[in-house]
Parts: C-alpha cells; sequence; structure tokens
C-alpha cells in the first residue's frame, strides 16, 4: 500500500536563509515518527507542511484520498467563551463524525484524558488542561495522521504518561515533534533529525530514540572516515596542482577536473559538518561554607490546607534535589519559600550568611520590548563574566545568535531562543544555590544537553523542577516527591518515586473496590455471642456505612479531579483534604469491620 503521506523534494526559506533544502519524508500505516532538530531548523514549517497548512517552496507532497489528518500545534488556543464540550463537539462536526456516535466517543475520550466538568470554559484552564483538551479536540476526530507538535511542553508528568499511553492505543499514524527524550523512547517506533549536517538534510532510523542515537553515531563516525580520507586526497591533489601540470593531454585535464570536484564536495562536507552549540557554564562563588540551607520540620499552607508538614533536609554544596509531584502539589511554594519569599507555618528555615541564590522562574518574564542586545547586556555593550569583560556580540555568539539578531527585538525570537536569553542572564550572578523552575521548556536536544553537564559540573546546590524524566534522572542526587496532601518522601531517582506513587495509587484502589463478604447470617440476623450488644448492633450496619463511605470517596475523587479547579490552589488543595479523609474513613471502616469479624471466630 502507498504512503499516507509522501513529501519529495521539499524546500523552504524565510528572508533570505533556508530552513531546510531537498527534504523528502513519507509517513505510513502505523509510523510512529519521533521528529527532532536544533531549534530554527524547521520543524515546525514541516509538520505545517504535511499538515497542508504551509506551502513548501520546492518540492511536492502527495496525500492519500480521503485521509483524516489532526494537526496540534504549539499554543492551544479556544474559541472565547466556549465550553470544552462545545470544542469537542465543533471538532467532531468537523470531522462528519455520525450524530449518534458523538455523545458516546465525546464521553470516552474526555474521560480517559481525565475531564469531569464538560461545562468548563475552555479558555479559562490551565496551561497543561488546554494542552489535554487540544490533543482530544484531534484524537476525537479518529484521525488516520496525528500530527502534535512539542506536546508535552505544557503536560505534568501524569498528561505525558496519559499521552503516551493514547499513542501506543491509537491506530493513527503519527509525527511528533519533541524534546523530551524518555517520552521520544516510549512512544516512538521510529526517528527522524531534521538537520542540515546530513546530506538530504535529514536522517532517518527505524527504532525508538535510544537506538537512533546508535545509528546517529555510526552515520556520523563514518562521514567523519569520508571526510578524513576526502581531505588527504585533495591535499595530494592540491601539492600536484601547485606543480604546475600541463593541461594539454586529456589525461592531466581530467585529474584536473577531478581535484576541483573533491574540493568542492570537502567544501560542502566541511560546511555541512561545522555545527555550533551553546556554551553554558554556570558560576559559582567562591563560598567555602558546606551547608548552605537547612529546613527543619518546615509546614506550609494554603487555604487552610496543609501542602506538606515535617519537612527536614539540607543543601549542602553539590546537593543536586529534584523537586517532583502533580499540579498544584508545593513544587514552586518550596521554591519561594527556599527564596524567602514566604514563611513556612511551622519549622524553621536556616540561610547561610550573605548566601546567593538564582532563580529561573518557568513563566520567564523577558521584556519583549528590549532588543536581543540590551536583554544580554543591558547597561553597555560588554558583560563580565567569571571577572572578564566579554562584548556583547561576543556573549551572544556563546548562545548562538549572530551580530544580524543583536538588534532583533526579543519578541521576534523562539521560545527556545528566548530560553537561551534567560539562561545567559543567568549566567552573569555567581550563585551559591541554582533554584530553577521549569527550565527544559522549549530548548533543542543539543541545548539540553549541554545545559545538563554543565549543571552535574556547578559546584554550589541546585534545586530542579522539571517534567523531563531524562534530566531529572541524570542531574539529580536525590529526588523529593510532594503528593500535596501533606507528605513528602525522599528517593534515589524519579523511577522509585513513580514506582512509589503507583503502589499507593493500587492500595487506594483495592481498599475502594473491596467488599465485605456475605456474612453466614444477613444485616438482620443476630450476629454470634461473643459480639457484645452494641458490637452486634454496628456489626449488623456496618456494611451499609461501608457502602456510603464508599460512594463519599467516589464523589470526594470527582471533585478533586474537576478541571475547573485546577487553577485554583485553594479549593484544589481543598478537595484533595476533603478526598483523603474521605479515604481514612473507608479505611478505618474496613478495619472495624475486620476486627468485628475476628471477634467472632
Amino acid at each position: 500500500m502507498p504512503p499516507i503521506l509522501n513529501a519529495r523534494g521539499l524546500a523552504k526559506s524565510y528572508g533570505a536563509s533556508p530552513l531546510f533544502q531537498n527534504v523528502s519524508f513519507t509517513v505510513s500505516e502505523g509510523d510512529r515518527i519521533g521528529l527532532i532538530g536544533p531549534n530554527g531548523s524547521g520543524k515546525s514549517t514541516l509538520l505545517g507542511i504535511l499538515a497542508g497548512q504551509i506551502d513548501s517552496d520546492d518540492g511536492e507532497l502527495a496525500v492519500r484520498k480521503r485521509v483524516r489528518m489532526a494537526f496540534v500545534v504549539q499554543s492551544s488556543e479556544f474559541v472565547e467563551g466556549r465550553s470544552v464540550r462545545q470544542v469537542v463537539e465543533h471538532a467532531l462536526e468537523q470531522a462528519a463524525v455520525p450524530q449518534d456516535e458523538r455523545a458516546n466517543r465525546m464521553a470516552e475520550v474526555l474521560g480517559r484524558a481525565g475531564f469531569q466538568d464538560f461545562e468548563a470554559e475552555a479558555g479559562a484552564l490551565s496551561g497543561g488542561w488546554r494542552k489535554r483538551l487540544a490533543i482530544v479536540e484531534a484524537l476525537v476526530q479518529i484521525p488516520d495522521v496525528l500530527l502534535l507538535d512539542e506536546p508535552t511542553n505544557h503536560l505534568d508528568l501524569a498528561g505525558i504518561e496519559w499521552l503516551e499511553e493514547e499513542i501506543e492505543a491509537g491506530s493513527f499514524a503519527c509525527v511528533v515533534v519533541s524534546h523530551d527524550r524518555y517520552f521520544l523512547e516510549n512512544v516512538a517506533t521510529e526517528m527522524a533529525e531534521l538537520s542540515p549536517v546530513y546530506p538530504d538534510g535529514i536522517l532517518r532510523v527505524h527504532g525508538n530514540y535510544s537506538e537512533f542515537l546508535v545509528k546517529k553515531e555510526e552515520f556520523l563516525h563514518a562521514q567523519e572516515k569520508r571526510q578524513e580520507a576526502l581531505e588527504n586526497r585533495v591535499h595530494t591533489e592540491i601539492e600536484w596542482l601547485r606543480r604546475g601540470p600541463k593541461a594539454r593531454t586529456s589525461k592531466s585535464k581530467a585529474r584536473i577536473d577531478k581535484a576541483h570536484e573533491l574540493m568542492g564536495e570537502l567544501a560542502d562536507l566541511n560546511a555541512r559538518t561545522r555545527t555550533a552549540t551553546a556554551k553554558i557554564d554556570f558560576s559559582a562563588s567562591e563560598r567555602q561554607t558546606k551547608r548552605l540551607i537547612e529546613l527543619k520540620e518546615v509546614a506550609y499552607n494554603i487555604g487552610g490546607q496543609t501542602l506538606f508538614q515535617g519537612l527536614n533536609f539540607i543543601l549542602t554544596a553539590g546537593t543536586r534535589l529534584g523537586l517532583v509531584g502533580p499540579n498544584g502539589s508545593g513544587k514552586t511554594t518550596l521554591l519561594r519559600l527556599l527564596r524567602g519569599e514566604v514563611s513556612p507555618e511551622r519549622g524553621e528555615i536556616r540561610r547561610a550568611d550573605a548566601l546567593k541564590m538564582v532563580y529561573f522562574d518557568q513563566n520567564r518574564p523577558l521584556d519583549l520590548s528590549l532588543t536581543l542586545r540590551r536583554a544580554l547586556a543591558p547597561d553597555s555593550d560588554s558583560v563580565i563574566y567569571q571577572n572578564r569583560v566579554i562584548h556583547v556580540a561576543a556573549w551572544a555568539a556563546r548562545f548562538l545568535f549572530t551580530g544580524e539578531q543583536l538588534n532583533q527585538p526579543v519578541e521576534r525570537l523562539s521560545g527556545g531562543e528566548r530560553a537561551r536569553v534567560l539562561i545567559a542572564q543567568l549566567m552573569l550572578q555567581p550563585a551559591d544555590v541554582l533554584l530553577l523552575d521549569e527550565p527544559t521548556n522549549d530548548l533543542d536536544i543539543p541545548t539540553l544537553e549541554i545545559l545538563e553537564e554543565s549543571l552535574l559540573e556547578f559546584r554550589g546546590a541546585l534545586v530542579l523542577v522539571t517534567h523531563d524524566r531524562y534530566m531529572l534522572d541524570r542531574v539529580s542526587t536525590t529526588v523529593l516527591g510532594l503528593d500535596g496532601w501533606g507528605c513528602a518522601e525522599r528517593f534515589a531517582d524519579y523511577s522509585q518515586w513513580e514506582t512509589w506513587q503507583q503502589e499507593r495509587i493500587q492500595i487506594t484502589k483495592e481498599a475502594t473496590t473491596r467488599k465485605p463478604p456475605k456474612a453466614a447470617a444477613s444485616s438482620s440476623s443476630p450476629a454470634k455471642k461473643k459480639l457484645s450488644y452494641l458490637e452486634a448492633r454496628e456489626y449488623a450496619g456496618i456494611e451499609q456505612r461501608i457502602a456510603e463511605a464508599e460512594d463519599m470517596v467516589k464523589t470526594r475523587r470527582e471533585a478533586a479531579e474537576d478541571p475547573a479547579i485546577t487553577s485554583d490552589a485553594g479549593r484544589l488543595l481543598q478537595a484533595y483534604h476533603e478526598l483523603e479523609e474521605a479515604r481514612k474513613a473507608l479505611d478505618s471502616l474496613y478495619e472495624r469491620w475486620h476486627d468485628l469479624e475476628e471477634k467472632q471466630r
């Protein structure tokens, strides 16, 4: 069967700068393709061309007839005033889904995504829930091809795992642009990297991300060997040309032509393999003190509900602490406590004298009206880095910006470029403690790898909040897991925390689904003689009380999962607190029922 999409010889330029040239790309039945590449290589543009929303400058795109295609772009925006239900209904209508199938399909897909309140206004949802809704909007159309552009950027860890399950279970072909390496490892059956370093502009490998890395290394090694051999041949030919060969014979003329051909091939290979990487190196202060921040029995409440309590840990030079937990569990709040922006309800936080802390804010407050020059060097045309004066052009080049970009406004930069500007600003500040809140969004994989290396080499203390599971496992020496209900536990790595969380969920499910076995006597029959009169009455009614408690747990769970409250920390914590209380009451009833059963034996 021919491919669903078949693109040949695609090219696209903006201004004088080509994004890519002569790129071919096919999508067949069952493909799950991870598309990666450096920032500015044209990944989003290629997706737009495949979706039919952007015209290529050259090449052709063949699409199989009657193919249904869904495209989820980076920014999830909805018509003002539309509810979750209306967004999905519109998508079903656009896909011409039969009327009698729409209600069931809507309920099924929204339910799997975790939506409870279908009447909530789509535009008022948090970033993570808007992203979920945009993906649902695509899934309900049952597409033949699903195109996803950076779908994990605003999803929390639970949302990423939900998306992985949807892609793995889906019958559609999928092309996903992502820099989340664990996500690519879990979902991709093929990998493609868009980059001018490859002769055809793209390298495609059958397999997941780790298999791709092996094949990429083999390709680059072979290309390097080819480059060395070519350099040796060109050197030999240049020496021959310098001796002044006579071009009168056909043999000499052919060799001269071949020499020029080899030099052109080498120049092309050198141009493709000359890749730049960002230079990231956070400056540690010269502080000798080992103990930087100490927390003793720290507790914090929001709206009267406890986020965490009894929190004890010490940050010393070399500590790299990863913070994990669902949205609203208190990760950003803990960073604010460490900075001293807010004070704990109980407990004590001790900081070393004259402590220098540098904070990366996930909201990225950049003045978009500034030029890149002023954003990188606010006061002059140079910066002071590690006691050295560096001209702003050289400082910009360190972060892969060209001299022509210096006078551009920041608002014209891509998300990844803005992230590099913020990192450049942080690097100018010597720090004892780095507090990083979601620093990985929009960064390409090469920049992520360099950022990881810099964090591993940083001599101070690091506290990291990120949904990038690969970075967490690679960088963190300890993981602190928050559940938002007052509990905080320490783990060796992310996978250990994930296992602990799954075990807790399973225990809760078992507690809420198990039923007391049918008693030999009915609830109206007299209990065995070992029970006192009051215990017998209690035993007779306990099955009904357990059923009522299970209904209460169900109601509280639905309230806690209501998307309408996810952006209201106070209401969210109140809902989770009430759910925890309902679970405790149910567990207490089961324990009491067990005690009464034991007493009768």
